[in-house]
């Protein structure tokens, strides 16, 4: 009988056992890597638990709790049948990474594929242009969910007249700090766009220039309307509701968008420019864990039955921002009322259940979206503004790092040197233990490892919010075009056939 046989017939008291396969990752941020015997028994039930091809010398002991899928006296045969099952997804999901080769496109190229689909619907080309720069600049700096992704989105919703590609917005009342606006249905990024240089203009004169509009659509990256108003130096702030998406605290239903926040503050030759949704995830990054074949974080979505799940394909709610509402989540539950009410109520645009349904075959229905875009002047306050705010910006980069020396941040399959994957979540319980948290579970490890054989990072630096979309530009920069996933070119591809425009092409 072997070892692994003789455990399936044991009970243990602690919450964790993995069956050794070889070069697969197991949703429990584990890299499983070599084929030999994980666990070895010595006495005083002390163990050697090799992980990652790391060996650590510990008596597990289980300090927190948060899922009963493997409790207390848990027969291992069970634990490793659950193992078996995430397995063999992952050899699933394995097995479509590696046929979901990238391409490389130019960003000039991606921008021309885009502008010439909208023309292909009527679309004004300054009115094509504008969105197609949305897009292209949201691929740009990271926020794949809301760039190429949403082209389809938009151009079956220009087929199907539920958006008219050639409205202009107008101005249905006005004061010099204020105005309310109608979008006309038009195109989001060409009412977003003149309503925030709206804004700026009033924030010239009156110092702030707050501008509502209603009748709008989908109006992409949040961010990038608070980069209009940084360039002019102001502080920019952008607000949107969208189709109904979230379940409110204690709710199974969807009944509030993402409703995301954006606000951008200038520094000199530095920013600050925060763009969130108020769910825990905006829909666009399920839809790119779907195309990836992969698992959702814990805490992102919910099922039909109002349970958190890790499926995103099962994902029927997003979760608030926080998650489940003793994690906080009603505080997201809160900022997306807000958001509602300060987009859809004050603009008179539709809000909550009454914002139609939206997906990639397009609506009959218009969306009619509430959105608001917000100038503020600095100099009408302190002089010393944007010297402060390097000042901050500076303090928050150069505050002292969590404890990293024994952390396990990255590690890479033999086959993939040069690419570093994230797999095991390994943190510092005060100074001289570490725990290991897996899928909710953590375990406490009363000795630091003894032997690793994989990348350890010693600094994981502070950031300020539009530091990690700097570093894409850079990335897409350096490597001269953006990457897509092979599920959206061949979107793409269908799209080029279908509208009879030319088709992408890769570096």
């Amino acid at each position: 009988m072997t070892l692994f046989d003789r455990f399936l017939q044991k009970q243990f008291d602690f919450k964790f056992a993995v069956k050794k396969v070889k070069k697969i990752s197991i949703k429990m941020s584990v890299l499983v890597k070599t084929t030999t015997s994980i666990i070895k028994e010595i006495k005083n039930n002390a163990k050697i638990v090799n992980i990652c091809g790391i060996k650590y010398l510990c008596n597990y002991k289980h300090i927190s709790s948060n899922y009963c899928l493997i409790s207390k006296k848990t027969s291992l045969s069970k634990i490793l049948i659950s193992f078996q099952n995430v397995i063999q997804n992952q050899r699933r999901n394995m097995s479509m990474c590696e046929s979901q080769k990238q391409e490389l496109v130019s960003v000039n190229e991606s921008r021309r594929f885009m502008i010439d689909c909208f023309k292909a619907f009527g679309v004004p080309q300054i009115h094509a242009e504008q969105q197609a720069d949305l897009l292209v600049a949201a691929d740009y700096r990271g926020h794949f969910s809301h760039g190429l992704n949403r082209l389809e989105y938009y151009l079956n919703d220009l087929s199907k007249k539920s958006t008219d590609g050639a409205a202009v917005p107008k101005i249905l009342k006005e004061t010099p700090a204020t105005a309310w606006v109608d979008g006309c249905n038009g195109l989001g990024a060409v009412i977003g766009n003149f309503c925030m240089d709206l804004a700026i203009k009033k924030s010239k004169t009156a110092g702030v220039g707050w501008v509502c509009v209603k009748n709008s659509n989908h109006y992409g990256m949040a961010g990038w309307y608070p980069m209009k108003a940084m360039k002019e130096g102001f502080v920019g702030i952008s607000m949107t509701n969208t189709s109904p998406l979230m379940a409110p605290t204690r709710a199974k239903e969807a009944a509030l968008g993402t409703n995301p926040i954006a606000v951008g503050v200038p520094a000199g030759d530095d920013h600050f420019l925060l763009d969130m949704a108020t769910t825990a995830v905006a829909l666009g990054k399920i839809e790119i864990q779907r195309r990836k074949g992969e698992d959702i974080p814990e805490g992102w979505a919910q099922n039909v039955e109002g349970a958190s799940t890790t499926d995103p394909e099962q994902a029927c709610c997003l979760m608030p921002l926080g998650g489940a509402e003793w994690n906080s989540g009603y505080k997201g539950y809160g900022l997306a009322s807000v958001v509602d009410i300060l987009t859809g109520v004050m603009a008179g645009a539709n809000y909550s259940t009454k914002i139609r349904k939206w997906n990639a075959l397009g609506c009959n229905e218009q969306a009619d979206l509430g959105q608001m875009f917000v100038a503020i002047n600095p100099n009408c306050f302190d002089p010393d503004f944007e010297t402060n705010m390097c000042d901050l910006n500076s303090r928050l980069r150069n505050s002292k790092p969590v404890c990293t020396e024994c952390s396990l941040i990255y590690c890479t399959f033999p086959s993939t040197t040069t690419k570093r994957l994230p797999m095991l979540d390994l943190s510092c319980a005060r100074l001289s233990s570490l725990y290991i948290r897996c899928h909710g579970e953590r375990f406490l490890l009363d000795y630091p490892p003894i032997m690793s054989q994989y990348y350890i990072d010693p600094e994981m630096t502070v950031l300020v919010a539009g530091d990690k979309e700097e570093d894409n530009m850079k990335a897409v920069d350096k490597a001269g075009g953006i990457k897509y996933l092979p599920d959206q070119l061949r979107t793409c591809k269908e799209l080029a056939q279908r509208l009879n425009v030319k088709p992408l092409s890769f570096i």
